[in-house]
């Protein structure tokens, strides 16, 4: 039976996974074929090391594929003789396993020595490519561990070297190279010190950009859980639930594959799914998504570690999810490169955007968290908790009446700029402890700007819809008021809140429910 996986390589026998064959034969015959040399460079699990082995699986019987790994190779780097040594040690297994005649391995093991290891090397590889029946095609995964090293910059320039030279028909050599990363080796600046800015023209400018969208798309996600419905038949909708995944994670392979993990292993049999029909439901995938969120994971580790390493970076992600700024999107912004370098953010209509609806939900989780120390209507709210859960569902109106409450008494003479860039901040510290370990929420990223936002609270399968916003006159809130009703019938609910910061001299605070468009609305104004 096969399952989920989300460490390591995703075997096609022993694992659900997407099929990968369109990315595959896109990638052979746009690049490989092409004799091209390139870098596969994505964050952190996002799938490359997979594609990597679904590309030599694919290349095998027309290519002898070089396929090594520099994960454990720190002892390689003492001398470029030692590098050399321990780089042909690998690649001579990778020719016993492509089936090369003897005699060539035999001449590759020759041990270099003398002055010159990587011109030896060079050489090597240049009988190697004249001799063998195929062409040969090289692989490195990890490649960026250490890319900043200049003994990896050096053999870095000999291939450039020696593409350059094939090109001009005056040497044999790999007919393509892949590069896989993290970091785009093109771009060393992103990984290196100040101090050595002698090192940011990186060799391998001879490389191609790599197009090919690694991300899953709600289709694909709907194709790996076709296979596993084929043999669970939990009567799951799978084209529903995969464009269900995707609006969570947006193709994040390990994202898309936890998710599943979870819903399959964690979830099915307990007391809320207690089988696999009951959890790959809507409220099924949203309790995995809580349930991953919760959970430590070298991606989320990874992640408060980056924030933690670039404050520049964290502010940047701060201002866009607690205050509604729109950032031009330009990869040439070093922080933005950054971001996108991780994986945390992408371009959404020109403009910065974080990358997925988990990644967005788990920063403001940590950003929550960490102004959650000093915040006094958080204390507030955490000695009431229990008051606000009645039968096991949430009592959203009381929350917004006691938000109302509190923060009369807490902010209410406090300045128009501090409320105007705290108040959604607020709101969601008021918020959080009150769903916290059972409900989920998430900001709807096409409304969330400076001047309003909806936040969208999910408590076990009902969905609460909240829109913050500043007052900016009558005719604005009635078109705030005609947006949250749009809302609300895309959700299938019939009561929305609405809460509003004025800021107005003569003010009128309080809260009123209105009927608009059929549908009930709770109006907050503080």
């Amino acid at each position: 039976m096969k399952r989920f996986h989300v460490t390591g390589v995703c075997i096609p026998d022993r694992h659900y996974m997407v099929d990968l064959a369109e990315k595959v034969n896109t990638i052979i015959a746009d690049y490989i074929h092409q004799g091209a040399y390139f870098t596969i460079n994505r964050a952190r699990q996002y799938g490359k090391t997979t594609i990597i082995n679904a590309l030599e699986r694919s290349l095998r019987d027309e290519y002898v594929v070089i396929s090594i790994s520099l994960e454990s190779t720190d002892d390689y780097f003492a001398s470029r003789k030692v590098f050399v040594n321990g780089l042909a040690m690998d690649i001579a297994e990778e020719l016993r396993r492509n089936h090369v005649q003897e005699d060539i391995i035999s001449e590759w093991e020759q041990k270099i020595e003398g002055d010159y290891p990587l011109k030896m090397l060079g050489q090597k590889i240049s009988s190697l490519c004249a001799h063998t029946e195929k062409r040969v095609v090289l692989m490195i995964d990890e490649a960026d561990k250490n890319s900043d090293n200049q003994i990896f910059l050096s053999f870095l320039g000999m291939l450039r070297d020696k593409y350059l030279k094939r090109e001009m028909g005056r040497d044999s050599t790999f007919h393509s190279v892949i590069l896989s990363g993290v970091y785009d080796i093109k771009n060393l600046k992103l990984k290196l010190r100040p101090e050595e800015e002698k090192k940011y023209n990186s060799p391998w400018n001879i490389a191609v950009d790599f197009q090919v969208d690694m991300s899953f798309s709600a289709e694909e996600i709907a194709g790996m859980l076709q296979e596993y419905e084929n043999e669970h038949h939990t009567g799951m909708d799978v084209v529903k639930t995969g464009r269900l995944i995707h609006e969570y994670t947006s193709g994040y392979p390990y994202l898309v594959s936890r998710l599943c993990q979870l819903a399959d292993e964690r979830l099915a049999g307990t007391k809320d799914f207690p089988d696999k029909q009951a959890v790959w439901t809507q409220r099924g995938i949203a309790a995995a998504e809580l349930m991953l969120r919760n959970q430590s994971n070298a991606l989320f580790d990874d992640m408060i570690k980056k924030m933690a390493e670039f404050p520049k970076l964290k502010s940047m992600i701060q201002d866009i999810l607690f205050c509604g700024r729109n950032y031009p999107f330009e990869r040439d912004n070093y922080l933005i490169d950054l971001g996108v370098t991780f994986g945390f953010i992408k371009e959404m209509k020109g403009t910065v955007a974080i990358a997925n609806r988990i990644f967005e939900t788990k920063l403001y989780d940590l950003f929550l968290s960490e102004m959650a120390m000093d915040d006094t209507l958080g204390k507030a709210v955490t000695e009431e908790r229990n008051q606000y859960i009645v039968d096991g569902m949430l009592q959203m109106r009381l929350v917004m009446e006691k938000f109302y409450q509190h923060f009369i008494e807490i902010y209410g003479d406090s300045d128009q700029k501090f409320v105007e860039k705290q108040g959604r901040k607020i709101f969601l510290l008021y918020l959080k402890p009150i769903i916290n370990g059972t409900g989920n929420y998430y900001i709807e990223a096409q409304t969330r700007d400076a001047r309003r936002t909806d936040i969208i609270v999910d408590y076990r399968g009902r969905q609460f819809i909240i829109e913050l916003k500043i007052w900016r006159g009558n005719e604005y809130n009635q078109r705030g008021e005609k947006q949250l009703v749009s809302y609300l019938d895309a959700y299938g609910a019939n009561m929305g809140y609405m809460l509003s910061f004025n800021f107005n001299k003569n003010k009128k605070t309080g809260i009123q429910e209105i009927t608009w468009g059929g549908k009930r609305i709770l109006e907050v104004v503080v």
